[in-house]
């Protein structure tokens, strides 16, 4: 789930050969060699075979609604709507920008009505995208990607996170149903005066990072500020304790081939994550604090770390300047691989009752572009593919450390993906139960149970599917 946004999303017969190995190292490697016979609809509803022109569609205004509301994403997405505007003077950009839940609650309602938007952001995994595809409501852009070669743009693994099956039944496999801007994962922010002051060292290992816990709050320091009152942010910390410990085997039940998640992974974060609280690692009452208001916290000085997604970045830097630090969380052993949640950023899709879908089209590949790439960088934000600019970035900066840590997990192929992708009513079954370990009101055992029941029941209805239905064919 592209987490705000977190932004931040499979049973199938041929899952996914790994999720999200991304980034310079991967694209040089890994392209899609065609498409999967599926149409990207033109004008008329005809197939899509030339170059979309938009300067010929006369006046067009493209409703696209996204959640890039935050300094960075919203700074680089307005530049590039402008840039957009100029090139195509007939084009007007009407742009509906909502947080993640907001545009989580809306969207399906908006997409369905009479005057749906023709560009939307849509998470992905069985929630979203999914529901979306099985109702119809998005179009196939598999076309789009050959004639924009989107299919060399981006190595197979991000491309299959935007997949579903034609039949709506299977994510990661199938059409393709939307492409992405931003790469993310789940980092430690740390603030370099408050660990100076505690006499704490950035760490460099998992446990020197847990003892460091317990040294900032020995010194009167809040360890890690932390807000969940909007929920998804406990499935990034979460993810990241359960990550430590069992990453295949976690990458593996989300992609729909593992155990489940009544495992001593799981129950083992859970009770590092209520131990945490109980020793005052994480603020009192975290469950009543929202995420942008622990962020200004910790901007102020109020925490040494902030585990949270790299969407955050340019806000924070904006308010921390030099002080800011980012990490990867630190590995079992120094120089050891690299884990984390994390992906790519929620999928730019193409409504499938669009008034312009080859505008839209045109659209989706400006602000994906290698230019667009550049454009991100140089406001702060991750992009799925880092261009030139993301070279030019000093390492010793926290944008340098942004971009290194994502080299490093795209080599160590670190990436574990959001674990609302999981089930149609993952996020919310999750959610709720990580509020109550956070609470105290649900024990560890009982919160991997929770979890197995909402997934295991899914399961089965996807085996009982998959009886009945031919899978659908892989692309080419």
């Amino acid at each position: 789930m592209g987490f705000p946004r977190t932004g931040a999303r499979r049973v199938r017969r041929r899952a996914v050969t790994a999720l999200l190995t991304a980034g310079v190292a991967l694209l040089a490697s890994a392209c899609v060699p065609g498409t999967d016979g599926s149409q990207a609809y033109g004008p008329g509803g005809g197939p899509a075979v030339a170059v979309p022109d938009p300067a010929k569609a006369g006046k067009v205004t493209l409703t696209v609604w996204d959640q890039e509301i935050r300094g960075g994403t919203n700074g680089e997405l307005e530049q590039l709507n402008k840039e957009f505007e100029r090139k195509y003077p007939n084009v007007k950009i009407k742009r509906v920008a909502r947080s993640f839940n907001d545009l989580k609650t809306t969207l399906k309602l908006a997409v369905s009505g009479n005057n749906p938007p023709d560009v939307i952001q849509a998470n992905q995994g069985y929630p979203d995208m999914v529901s979306f595809v099985r109702a119809g409501l998005l179009a196939p852009l598999d076309n789009y990607a050959g004639i924009y070669a989107w299919n060399t743009r981006y190595p197979n693994t991000l491309l299959n996170l935007n997949r579903v099956s034609a039949d709506g039944t299977d994510f990661g496999t199938g059409r393709l149903y939307g492409i992405s801007q931003t790469g993310e994962y789940i980092g430690i922010y740390y603030n370099k005066d408050v660990l100076a002051k505690a006499g704490v060292k950035p760490p460099k290992t998992w446990s020197e990072f847990t003892a460091s816990l317990a040294r900032l709050k020995d010194r009167g320091k809040l360890p890690i500020q932390f807000g969940n009152l909007d929920k998804y942010p406990a499935i990034h910390t979460f993810g990241v304790l359960q990550g430590q410990l069992a990453a295949t085997e976690v990458r593996d039940t989300v992609l729909g081939r593992g155990t489940g998640f009544d495992t001593a992974a799981t129950k083992d974060a859970a009770a590092t994550l209520a131990d945490w609280t109980k020793r005052g690692y994480l603020p009192k009452g975290a469950n009543g604090l929202g995420y942008d208001d622990a962020a200004k916290k910790f901007s102020a000085g109020d925490g040494g770390y902030l585990v949270t997604g790299t969407w955050l970045l340019a806000d924070l830097k904006k308010g921390m300047g030099d002080k800011l630090g980012m990490m990867v969380p630190p590995p079992a052993s120094a120089g050891g691989a690299p884990v984390t949640t994390g992906g790519q950023g929620l999928a730019w899709s193409i409504t499938s009752r669009s008034k312009h879908p080859e505008v839209a089209a045109a659209y989706l590949d400006f602000i994906t572009n290698k230019h667009a790439a550049d454009v991100m960088t140089e406001h702060g934000v991750l992009p799925a593919v880092p261009g030139t600019a993301a070279e030019r970035v000093d390492p010793d900066t926290v944008d340098g450390q942004m971009i290194a840590g994502w080299k490093r997990l795209s080599a160590a192929d670190g990436l574990v993906p959001y674990l609302d992708y999981s089930t149609p009513t993952f996020f919310d079954t999750i959610t709720a139960a990580l509020q109550g370990v956070i609470s105290g009101k649900t024990s560890p055992g009982d919160f991997a149970a929770t979890l197995q029941t909402d997934y295991g029941a899914f399961m089965k209805k996807q085996r009982e599917r998959h009886a009945v239905t031919p899978a659908p064919a892989e692309p080419k």
